[in-house]
């Protein structure tokens, strides 16, 4: 079931909860007061840039921007960063990062570790974020990499794959946008960062799909 979000979203009743899924591809889980995403690859354009290859500046700015817009609309108590908060190594967009924080030290950060999260574990607690190999809430459990069918817990979100699904107009025109994704054990999150890849996603008919389309999401089934 599903309702139509004030702030230009949609609000899907799923598990007994309340999640409102946002064109900012983040979701608003509103019995934690808590945002909920994935994969922002803080610092990759700036590892780019090291390793020689033009990449524009300002876009790790850009993303936490958007996230700060929705920390001030949502007022919330915790963030839920559902893997790959930064790309890689220590670098000078951590540092940017750390001031940027200090804006909200009052919010809980739980990072669930994902395959680009190997700085060191100082590194994690200096910018007061809480690591995690795995993190359960009400009876949801968050990992990084998509899981199995037979997983032992009751609903599991990941992020990873930066999931997307192909829209086709007229004209033969063919479109592939990132999307929300509910399958019947696993749910996957779309990469929060902007400088990120797509993987299309083929899922089964009775599985719910929101695609995010600009500023609108719109469910395809």
């Amino acid at each position: 079931m599903q309702n139509k979000d004030t702030a230009a979203g949609e609000i899907f009743r799923f598990k007994q909860q309340h999640w409102h899924l946002l064109p900012e591809k983040v979701i608003y889980w509103e019995e934690e007061r808590a945002l909920v995403l994935s994969d922002l690859h803080l610092g990759k354009s700036a590892h780019f840039r090291k390793a020689g290859i033009a990449v524009p500046a300002g876009i790790m700015q850009e993303d936490l921007f958007r996230l700060q817009q929705l920390i001030t609309r949502y007022l919330p108590v915790r963030l839920i960063i559902v893997g790959d908060m930064f790309h890689s190594r220590h670098n000078n967009e951590v540092q940017y990062f750390k001031i940027w924080r200090g804006q909200f030290s009052h919010i809980q950060v739980d990072l669930v570790l994902g395959n680009h999260d190997i700085m060191a574990d100082e590194v994690y607690s200096q910018l007061e974020v809480n690591t995690h190999d795995t993190l359960t809430v009400r009876d949801i459990h968050f990992i990084h990499e998509p899981c199995g069918d037979d997983n032992g817990y009751k609903y599991t979100f990941s992020g990873h794959l930066h999931p997307a699904v192909v829209m086709a107009g007229p004209a033969r025109q063919r479109l592939r946008l990132p999307c929300f994704y509910f399958g019947r054990h696993c749910g996957i999150l779309p990469a929060f960062g902007d400088f990120t890849g797509l993987a299309t996603l083929d899922p089964y008919p009775d599985e719910p799909v929101f695609v995010i389309a600009g500023k609108s999401i719109i469910r395809t089934q």
